[in-house]
């Protein structure tokens, strides 16, 4: 069986240093055992502007400075690496063939395209001689092959030179007998990005991006397992991380989603290389040559189909045309004529908007700039036929995603950032890909970080989103240390329980610790129920009971339970949503304090609430949460009453002499943001005088907990401060629900390990439960950190997928996780697992729920 190929690209800064070379040999070496390996490499960092600036030195007259300064970085490269004569001769004599050429440039005072992209190959080609000798010297099979033997550029011709030489267009093909000829035996091969041959065999550019485009057509070219882009940051993010550092990665997309993204403004890829991929079906991963082990980007074919924003990116300097005249109106071919005068003077546009009288585009490619022959032209054209205004330099604020415009109602809100700032156009992708926005160019950073905040901020979670920019590349001491997990303590006892199976485990000792910070930080709150549809375990129960909590219920099963449980002295609320309305009469019987979300139960059971004291839970109009499918406020959930409608509350509840005793008000989960709860606090407190009767207000709970390292606790004692700042409080009793927060970090499931496999490059880490026992990141992409307890302190090798047993795509617990080797019947740990665990465990595939002890 032909052994498969893996394509891998290295920039500038990935091939600078010995070091680097070092990991690069590594890297090379661990794909080898299983791939052949074709490498793509680019000049040495700072190699291709020095040889731009030699050029026009040249012209000028003299270029021995920057001849003397390339001589120098490859010489001092090659002393690093160890390289003796025979290794630099190669380097050496393109060298002097440089200075040649440069002497010949500076005798002519000109240096045309095809002399331009001559001298600009240099840096590829010294760099791909300098990695053959490292390689070699690293032990690798190694041989080296110049890329314009295989990479022939297409050109018409009427194609200008600037074109052909500089700006050349590859064709994507699939032949890898072409490739395979010119390895010959060798198990690596080192050759250029960048670079390419016109048709008559002379050296031609590839254009921004090149490098990238290169590796991409050499994928396709081969039919490669795969191809992997590595560079100075770990993947493609939400956004900017220069602007934004909470911008998160992203793990997972499609070819398209990732070509949006590159063309709309990320810049870790150009959008001309995911062309060559998608057409090959070649998954693409852009990886961090500094941390090899750390997450990545994965592009490929398939992936999530939910509707979602992904990003929001902005480019700067774009310009907007936008042309007036009342002739365009029932003028047919009227905007082919005006798309032609782009089209004559070879300039591109790029977001259109159209009116009965007006036409306004963004233009992408200006040959010479606007102040250029070209764009002057085009204008004195335009102005023929209408009035025309110029923005020369606006910026392009883009949502970037999947199925944008179903996602509209959720993007609602965001709106509120365009307050005050002008926008000149609005576009929407056919694709249904972006919604973007021209705005003026010093508005642009700012909305951005409004958007971003809105659409993908507060710890949002998904199954594409990874670790966030400030974690990656704080420095590890900069983290404040985070106290060693209770399990380690145990790990002994733990791998023992799990010696049977999989099971959960939840320390009551952790719980007991949460409640008491909760007590001791807030003072204020008058009541404290505990949401047991979190974890009902009777032993939870009872630990929180003995420590003054009441319990929350959302179901008559569970208020039984908790009277089952914990005796008929332990108060109890229950807080249902379109329950079955018998449901309401076994809590009052049961002694609940009981919560309405409306007055339609009161039409439908009056003979249940007649006369009754209840709790009314509203919505405020806005969650918070770290996923759409924990945010319980907002127009679309099914949580609350509007709270701009208490009127019908009211005038339902007066009709049968029920009293309203209390307000209640839940937004979300997971928040760590330390004002949410005053927020709420405030906003019913203004309802104050509708309610006569009230005496009590419930702030629901959702209080986050740290999930990923990096992440900031919250503060308890700002939570406390925020609350002593609210006004109209007074006499009313403050109660809150935490559900999570007590029992999340004390609970662990431990899954010995089925299978390990590579798949296409991909190492998957099989478990014996999955999605049948935690069914957070299926839902709504919870991220679990997940450990080999079995081989506890050993170091990182792999990246893997953990997945469970069960026949689902979905059934993944954990993409691109970090491990030491592992084997089957090594012991995972799932950490953080005590809240939403067990309780939403199922008999998928006939398999039992997984069993859950308690410790201490």
């Amino acid at each position: 069986m032909t052994v498969p190929w893996v394509v891998l690209k290295y920039g500038g800064t990935s091939v600078a240093t010995p070091e680097r070379w070092a990991a690069i040999a590594d890297r090379v070496a661990a794909c080898a055992t299983t791939h052949r390996v074709w490498l793509v490499v680019s000049a040495v960092s700072q190699v291709s502007n020095r040889l731009e600036r030699a050029l026009d030195e040249a012209v000028a007259g003299d270029a021995s400075t920057s001849v003397a300064w390339l001589t120098e970085r490859h010489e001092a490269l090659a002393d690093g690496l160890g390289l003796d004569a025979a290794d630099r001769a190669p380097v050496r004599a393109l060298l002097d063939e440089l200075a040649t050429l440069l002497r010949g440039v500076a005798l002519t005072a000109e240096a045309s395209p095809r002399l331009r992209a001559r001298v600009l190959s240099f840096g590829e080609l010294a760099s791909t001689w300098l990695g053959l000798g490292a390689l070699r010297r690293a032990g690798l099979d190694v041989t080296r092959v110049d890329a314009r033997r295989l990479l022939r550029a297409e050109a018409g011709p009427a194609t200008p030179d600037a074109t052909r030489y500089l700006e050349a267009r590859v064709p994507t093909r699939t032949a890898p007998d072409g490739p395979a000829a010119a390895a010959g035996a060798a198990r690596v091969v080192i050759t250029q990005g960048f670079i390419a041959s016109t048709a008559d065999g002379h050296t031609a550019l590839l254009g921004r991006g090149g490098s990238d485009t290169s590796a991409a057509l050499f994928a396709a070219l081969l039919g490669a397992d795969r191809c992997e882009i590595w560079t100075d940051v770990h993947g493609l993010f939400t956004t900017d991380p220069r602007l934004l550092p909470s911008a998160r990665l992203l793990t997972r997309l499609r070819y398209r989603e990732a070509e949006e993204l590159a063309a709309l403004g990320a810049k870790v890829l150009h959008p001309r290389c995911l062309g060559p991929v998608a057409q090959a079906r070649v998954p693409l991963e852009v990886r961090n040559t500094a941390d090899p082990q750390g997450p990545s980007t994965r592009i490929e074919a398939d992936g999530d189909d939910e509707p979602a924003v992904l990003a929001v990116v902005h480019r700067q300097g774009v310009p907007l045309v936008s042309l007036h005249t009342l002739s365009m109106w029932g003028q047919p071919g009227y905007l082919s004529r005006l798309f032609g005068v782009f089209a004559t003077h070879g300039i591109s546009v790029d977001l259109v908007a159209t009116s009965q009288a007006a036409l306004t585009v963004t233009l992408d490619h200006v040959p010479g700039g606007l102040g250029g022959p070209a764009f002057q032209a085009a204008l004195a054209d335009l102005e023929a036929l209408g009035t025309v205004t110029v923005r020369p330099a606006c910026a392009v604020v883009s949502m970037v995603g999947r199925h944008i415009r179903t996602v509209l109602p959720r993007l609602g809100g965001s709106f509120a950032a365009f307050e005050e700032r002008g926008v000149h156009l609005v576009s929407a992708s056919s694709e249904d890909l972006n919604l973007s926005f021209v705005v003026d160019a010093d508005d642009a950073p700012r909305l951005v970080r409004d958007l971003h905040a809105h659409l993908l901020g507060g710890g949002v979670q998904a199954p594409w989103l990874g670790p966030s920019w400030s974690e990656l590349t704080t420095p590890t001491e900069a983290v404040p240390a985070r106290p060693s997990p209770w399990w380690v303590a145990r790990r002994d006892a733990l791998l023992s329980l799990a010696a049977d199976g999989p099971v959960w485990v939840q320390d009551l000792a952790v719980v007991r610790e949460r409640a008491r910070a909760l007590v001791t930080a807030l003072p204020q709150i008058g009541a404290r129920f505990y949401a047991m549809k979190a974890n009902d375990h009777p032993d939870v129960l009872r630990a929180v009971v003995d420590l003054g909590f009441g319990l929350e219920c959302v179901s008559a099963a569970e208020v039984a339970h908790a009277r089952a449980t914990c005796g008929d002295a332990v108060p109890l609320l229950f807080t249902p949503n379109f329950c079955p309305v018998e449901e309401y009469a076994a809590a009052f019987a049961a002694g609940a304090e009981v919560v309405l979300d409306g007055p339609d139960v009161l039409h439908q059971a009056p003979a249940t609430f007649r006369g009754r004291a209840v709790g009314l839970r509203l919505d405020p109009g806005g969650g918070q949460g770290h996923h759409a499918k924990v945010t319980t406020a907002g127009a679309r959930t099914k949580f609350g009453h509007p709270i701009d409608d208490v009127d019908r509350v009211l005038d339902a509840a007066r009709a049968l002499d029920v009293r309203i005793v209390g307000l209640h008000a839940h937004v979300g989960s997971g928040i760590l943001e330390p004002t949410a709860w005053s927020r709420t606090a405030r906003t019913l407190a203004g309802l104050r005088a509708r309610f006569p009767d009230l005496r009590w207000v419930d702030l629901g709970g959702g209080l986050g907990v740290v999930e990923r390292p990096g992440q900031v606790a919250l503060d308890l004692d700002a939570v406390a401060v925020a609350l002593r700042g609210v006004e109209g409080l007074d006499g009313l009793e403050l109660r809150i629900e935490p559900g999570r927060y007590l029992v999340s970090e004390g609970g662990v499931l431990l899954l010995p390990v089925t299978q390990v496999r590579d798949k296409g490059g991909v190492t998957f880490v099989g478990a014996a439960a999955g999605m049948d026992a935690l069914l957070r990141p299926a839902l709504y992409g919870a991220w679990h950190g997940i450990h080999n307890l079995s081989r506890w302190g050993e170091p990182p090798t792999i990246v893997a997928e953990v997945v469970g047993p069960i026949c689902e795509t979905g059934d993944v617990l954990g993409h691109d996780r970090v491990l030491p080797i592992t084997a089957p019947g090594d012991v995972l740990l799932v950490e953080n697992t005590g809240a939403y665990g067990h309780v939403m465990g199922s008999h998928y595939n006939r398999r039992g729920v997984v069993r859950q002890v308690t410790l201490g």
